[in-house]
């Protein structure tokens, strides 16, 4: 097989200018670093959880070591918030302390009595190589969500990284080392997607997790399927917030405009369509059209500014397009929704009203500040627009009546997650996972470390 390309190129979405060019490794090449972190898990898998646990310890150090170097880099190739990539690496650290303290009690052996007196054993076995393909909106977290976990599991770990965000792939590479893991136990690589299939194909490889979009998941867990090998798809989604009759409003537009604008709206977690009930909802929307009209956009190495560039210029026309057809159809521009002259790849706060089915801002994943919102009748018509999705990672319900709002959580919200009187961002102690076409398999609070081992039942007679 022959590249088409031989590198590549890295843009700052605020300047529109190169940042750095990045070579493609050889076919060659890619066999000999799967191969490196197939010997190098077969000695990671003897240490024992302990051990494991140290050096992912270790880790969460090194990544705070490199904390501005990261953070700095990470605004650079995709826009986001200075304060908001230092947020991001100090949550990377969170997880791996998190999977430090509780990964050898979560992954333990666990004893067993059989109905017959046998005696039995379940095992959590490491399975080999996982291969993660990542996005780029969150360059350091994904990474770590994915790798971290199966270090504890004992696995060995490959990385594809976002085009984009190439430098921060590399550089991730080097914090892990720094920490001392052994050598080619977690490997950044390099790669055009069709040296990526050959490495799902590769008999080194067990498991293969993706973050990115439906199309996507559905193309690579085909793929995977093909090989039966087991995947984890974190995919996108239009999360639902509902506002009931009884919310603190003044809280729920707070909470509706960070969920919508953070990270510069390029979240799959993040609140995109806002359903409010009908006896406050004009005053909700004012107060919210408000608020986004007040955000500021501009340099995210500035910490005067709410909003960066959206990651990438093709992105960028990709929305505007989403917000055009939306208004062809009905859709009513409140606020923003035009791209602005200048360098850079900058959009702003965009409201849309009279939000309706068959209109991308209905029906699917606006990636970007684009907030789409519904007015519904009641509590229940606004629990069924919520559900009219198909997908289902987040939502989130603002009420003062809290057993209310959580027995809609747990009972009528057809989602992964959902969050009561705030927005949705990850935790180390919850799982992180959607349904529908948002995919299946959890990471966090536990779940991340199960995903991809060999659960053994060993039965002793006697």
């Amino acid at each position: 097989m022959k590249l088409k390309e031989k590198v590549i190129t890295t843009i700052n979405p605020t300047t529109g200018k190169e940042i750095s060019n990045h070579e493609y490794i050889s076919n060659e090449e890619v066999e000999k670093t799967v191969k490196r972190c197939h010997d190098a898990f077969t000695k990671w898998k003897h240490f024992s959880l302990e051990e494991r646990a140290d050096k992912i310890k270790a880790v969460g150090k090194s990544l705070q070591e490199h904390k501005t170097e990261i953070a700095e880099l990470m605004t650079k190739e995709m826009g986001k918030l200075l304060s908001q990539s230092e947020h991001e690496v100090d949550l990377c650290t969170a997880i791996c302390d998190y999977t430090a303290k509780h990964g050898p009690e979560e992954l333990k052996n666990e004893k067993r009595t059989l109905p017959d007196g046998d005696k039995g054993i379940v095992s959590y076995s490491p399975i080999g190589v996982i291969y993660g393909i990542q996005p780029w909106n969150y360059p350091s977290y994904q990474v770590v969500r994915y790798a971290i976990a199966n270090l504890m599991a004992g696995n060995g770990i490959l990385l594809k990284h976002a085009s984009n965000v190439t430098g921060t792939g590399k550089l991730l590479e080097r914090v892990f080392a720094a920490a001392g893991l052994p050598e080619y136990l977690f490997s950044t690589l390099v790669i055009n997607h069709e040296q990526s299939d050959t490495i799902i194909k590769n008999d080194y490889v067990r498991g293969i997790t993706l973050t990115g979009s439906s199309a996507a998941g559905k193309n690579i867990g085909e793929k995977a399927g093909a090989e039966l090998k087991k995947t984890v798809l974190e995919l996108g989604s239009n999360d639902a917030y509902i506002v009931l009759e009884d919310a603190d409003l003044e809280l729920a537009v707070e909470m509706c405009v960070k969920g919508r604008i953070y990270n510069n709206g390029e979240t799959c977690i993040a609140a995109k369509r806002f359903i409010v009930v009908d006896k406050v909802y004009d005053k909700f929307n004012a107060s919210f059209v408000s608020a986004m009209k007040a955000l500021k956009v501009g340099d995210p190495m500035s910490s005067e500014n709410d909003l960066g560039p959206i990651a990438r210029e093709d992105l960028r026309k990709t929305l505007h397009e989403q917000v055009q057809e939306s208004v062809d159809k009905g859709a009513e521009i409140l606020c923003g929704g035009n791209i602005p002259e200048g360098d850079g790849f900058f959009y702003p706060a965009t409201i849309l009203a009279n939000v309706k089915p068959g209109q991308p801002a209905y029906d699917d994943e606006l990636f970007g500040p684009v907030a789409s919102l519904i007015k519904a009748e009641d509590e229940k018509d606004a629990m069924r627009i919520a559900n009219d999705s198909r997908f289902g990672l987040g939502g989130g319900i603002f009420s003062k009546d809290i057993a209310k709002a959580t027995e809609l959580a747990e009972k009528h919200f057809d989602t992964g997650m959902i969050f009561i009187n705030t927005f949705g961002l990850a935790s180390p102690s919850m799982p992180f996972g959607g349904v529908k076409n948002s995919g299946f398999g959890r990471e966090h609070g536990g779940f991340g470390m199960k995903e991809f081992v060999n659960v053994k039942g060993i039965t002793i007679g006697g």
